[in-house]
């Protein structure tokens, strides 16, 4: 697989679902669907259980952008929690994803603690907290703006909802240098659209 690496700002990739989910690999397909709603096409979870098992507890909700790794970067997306779960309600951003045991994921849940609402890390091990957040992520039953940008110069990975401009969430960790990128969910139900990823 490619690493991208090309100008600040470009867009190395686009989709909102108009032409169907081609470009994306979910771990579990029979728990991801194309949806159309007022003329407008999403991708969704449709169930919160999943058959895909990773081999430590990690997120069981895993789309993945195909043919693209990345190093730097920035993503944005479009995202609406359809189930009200409560105090995990939340979705996932996948990043430098090399397997299903080496990989960075911010875990946007509504109330954090150490295994919601932080910026996680994976390798070999469970899934770890790299940040002490207390803030709450405000979920409710409408659209949120997401966006994750990963400098791996700096180590810096900054989370931002809805306010694009105070990050939600800031961790340094230089572990992982490379690799996937993607969407999901820890184990709830979420509709994404509007993906874009960009060069740092």
């Amino acid at each position: 697989m490619p690493l991208v690496a090309d100008q600040p700002g470009k867009a190395i990739f686009q989709d909102d679902f108009e032409n169907g989910t081609d470009r994306w690999e979910m771990l579990d397909p029979m728990t991801w669907k194309l949806a159309e709603r007022d003329g407008n096409k999403t991708i969704e979870i449709t169930e919160r259980s999943s058959k895909y098992k990773p081999p430590v507890r990690s997120p069981g909700h895993v789309a993945l952008i195909k043919d693209i790794a990345a190093s730097s970067f920035e993503i944005t997306f479009r995202v609406r929690s359809t189930k009200d779960t409560g105090n995990h309600r939340d979705c996932c951003v996948f990043f430098n994803y090399i397997d299903d045991q080496h990989f960075y994921y911010v875990h946007l849940g509504a109330k954090p603690d150490p295994h919601s609402g932080q910026i996680m890390i994976v390798n070999e091990a469970p899934r770890k907290a790299m940040t002490t957040n207390e803030r709450l992520t405000p979920w409710d039953d409408e659209w949120h703006d997401v966006k994750v940008s990963r400098d791996v110069d700096s180590g810096e990975i900054r989370v931002y909802f809805d306010d694009m401009q105070k990050p939600h969430m800031l961790v340094t960790d230089k572990t992982f240098n490379k690799g996937r990128i993607g969407i999901g969910s820890f184990d709830d139900l979420n509709e994404f659209d509007d993906v874009v990823v960009r060069t740092l």
